[in-house]
């Protein structure tokens, strides 16, 4: 059952970023209150959780920072990583190659991936979901169909929604298991609809369920991350560029390079982007990087299957 409704996450993201940095605050102190400071900030070296580990070590100045190093960041995120004191590296136990061989490519979403990889093992709630078939309960056609990417059910390569799992979510449990120490993670509603579904279901903190989390910029906007940034005059890994106001978009800011970073070789959501799209922009600034994705890891061809131009 739903915690919340669509309209108080509206209302909330609509706040002006002072009020939004104090809600943010009282969510941390909660989370750090209730586990008696056995809690820990997801550190990624993106925007977003550099935001969430400044706010959090004003209150808390020796929290600790945990990086999962997954041999897929960018060069310059893992150095700026480095400029951070009490910061944990941890590692996955499977390369990305190895994922990918064993599991498949993570491609336009994880619930497009997860229907493909459920569909071809014949799991009829996958199948009806990619297949557009699943119904809901007023009779009508289920939202959370994706017929539209059944073609990929027949593609000449594995396709999963494990990487994330795998690389990121395993590591970081293990750790939790061992240090017995809660999440505290920088991740927005806006970015997909499973975290919308997710802030609906257990809002910031969730205190409940079998892994227990704290998203306290759910509300957040990227706006709010890039006026944060340039108010506080942070620095920011150098593969973003500068942040700069947006000359299309009125009193709006961007960043001069990449906008988001993530894993470099991902491909969840790059059939959304204008060209140049991230791989055509790591051709450029990344041409090493590039041709190990592009031709060692096969991804050229996944690419082409999509039509995504790189």
């Amino acid at each position: 059952m739903a915690k919340h409704e669509i309209w108080e996450l509206r209302q909330k993201q609509s706040l002006p970023l002072n009020v939004k940095i104090r809600m943010t605050e009282q969510r941390i102190r909660a989370w750090y209150d209730y586990f008696n400071g056995d809690v820990y900030v997801s550190f990624s070296g993106g925007k977003d959780s550099t935001v969430l580990l400044d706010i959090a070590r004003q209150l808390y100045p020796d929290i600790e920072g945990v990086f999962i190093d997954t041999g897929l960041e960018y060069p310059e995120v893992r150095e700026f990583v480095k400029l951070y004191e009490n910061i944990t590296w941890l590692k996955p136990k499977k390369t990305f190659r190895q994922v990918i061989e064993e599991y498949g490519y993570p491609l336009i979403s994880k619930e497009v991936a997860e229907a493909v990889w459920g569909a071809r093992r014949g799991w009829e709630s996958m199948r009806t979901k990619l297949f557009g078939e699943r119904v809901g309960k007023d009779g009508k056609p289920s939202p959370y169909n994706c017929s539209k990417w059944k073609y990929l059910f027949d593609a000449p390569f594995k396709i999963s929604h494990k990487c994330c799992n795998v690389m990121k979510k395993d590591p970081a449990k293990a750790f939790e298991r061992k240090t017995k120490k809660k999440p505290i993670v920088g991740v927005m509603a806006t970015e997909s609809r499973l975290r919308t579904q997710s802030w609906l279901r257990y809002g910031c903190n969730s205190f409940e369920g079998t892994r227990k989390q704290s998203n306290p910029m759910s509300f957040w906007t990227e706006q709010d991350v890039l006026n944060y940034l340039q108010l506080n005059e942070l620095e920011i890994a150098k593969c973003y560029g500068d942040i700069i106001e947006d000359e299309k978009k009125e009193d709006l800011l961007k960043t001069t390079k990449c906008d988001r970073t993530g894993c470099m070789f991902c491909m969840f959501g790059c059939h959304l982007e204008k060209e140049p799209n991230r791989f055509q922009q790591m051709k450029i600034t990344h041409p090493k990087q590039y041709d190990f994705c592009i031709n060692k890891l096969g991804i050229g061809k996944v690419l082409d299957y999509i039509e995504v131009s790189y």
